[in-house]
């Protein structure tokens, strides 16, 4: 996958070199498009990316992520409405940041209540509450489809002013959150004992639980943490543009499921990294770029998306055959 952004990085440079007009610089390599065209959008599919990979490693699938993220930044907006424009920020920074979270929390660990609780398929349970929250962020009493409201901006103490401070003359911090959602994943996921039964549940879930594994524990956990990254989301979300609509967020699912995909998640359990989840994420953020820098029609996008689906999961199910056929060669006296 190194390679893979490399390679993109490499032509789009050189597309960038004879595209840019006198005078001006490289319309790929230059700050503007790295931060604010890749890196920037970017972080809500890694961050969303990061919780679904850890639920894909457990064998199970989460498409609601990025309605819990419309609900989690509406319910946010709608609240901090209610403070004054200078209310003090020991009580709206707080709020700001935990409220979302909670909202986000909370549907996850809905999510896992179904799967567990009732023994359905993650991706009906997940289809069902993809529609639920999205209903439920359209029929709150928030009197309008957008928030805030005309005229009614946030409280200065909010994520809003928050987000938008800049470090060495750019808006890091919707970047700084990923790499720190990534850095905090890779420990889960590499160092943690609750990592490593992720793993041997999505591996063999059988095998998990004769060797004394709470099977339901480690899903039910999987869904709260991709529950609460997608809150997160919905935090940066509203922190970087101030802004919120009930119709935000919708068709991520698709990009966050080819981020983790493309990233080396396997749909079948087991295989999964932080790293892959960010690369995965990095990658279609290029391509993205890449569509506009060569002035493609948007459309392309959702093709390009859908086949890395495909070509993906084509290329793990490859290497599966190819891995067995090389063992059964190993083992034939």
């Amino acid at each position: 996958m190194v390679s893979v952004v490399l390679s993109i990085g490499v032509l789009l440079a050189i597309y960038g070199y004879y595209d840019a007009q006198a005078g001006r610089p490289n319309t790929f390599l230059n700050r503007d498009n790295l931060i604010d065209g890749i890196a920037t959008p970017m972080s809500y599919y890694a961050i969303m990316g990061m919780g679904l990979t850890i639920v894909i490693i457990s064998g199970g699938i989460d498409i609601s992520v990025g309605s819990i993220m419309a609900l989690s930044g509406l319910v946010s907006a709608w609240t901090l409405q209610q403070f004054s424009r200078d209310a003090s920020a020991v009580i709206v920074t707080p709020i700001s940041i935990l409220l979302p979270l909670a909202v986000g929390l909370g549907c996850g660990l809905i999510n896992g209540l179904f799967v567990v609780g009732l023994r359905m398929h993650p991706f009906i349970v997940t289809l069902g509450t993809l529609t639920i929250f999205r209903g439920i962020a359209n029929v709150l009493p928030f009197g309008v489809k957008t928030l805030p409201r005309a005229g009614q901006p946030l409280p200065d103490a909010s994520v809003t002013h928050l987000f938008r401070a800049e470090i060495l003359g750019m808006q890091l911090w919707p970047m700084l959150v990923t790499l720190f959602v990534i850095g905090v994943g890779y420990i889960f996921l590499r160092l943690s004992v609750a990592g490593r039964e992720t793993y041997a549940v999505g591996g063999n879930e059988e095998a998990a639980r004769f060797s004394g594994i709470s099977v339901k524990r480690v899903k039910l956990r999987v869904y709260a943490i991709s529950g609460l990254l997608a809150g997160l989301a919905g935090l940066v979300s509203l922190g970087r543009f101030g802004t919120i609509s009930t119709s935000s967020a919708s068709g991520y699912e698709l990009t966050v499921v080819a981020a983790a995909v493309v990233g080396g998640a396997s749909l079948a359990g087991g295989r999964g990294t932080a790293t892959g989840a960010l690369l995965g994420t990095l990658i279609l953020a290029m391509i993205e770029n890449a569509i506009n820098i060569l002035h493609l029609n948007q459309e392309y996008k959702n093709i390009i998306v859908g086949l890395s689906i495909i070509v993906a999961v084509a290329l793990d199910r490859l290497s599966e055959v190819w891995r067995g056929r090389r063992t059964t060669r190993t083992i034939k006296p």
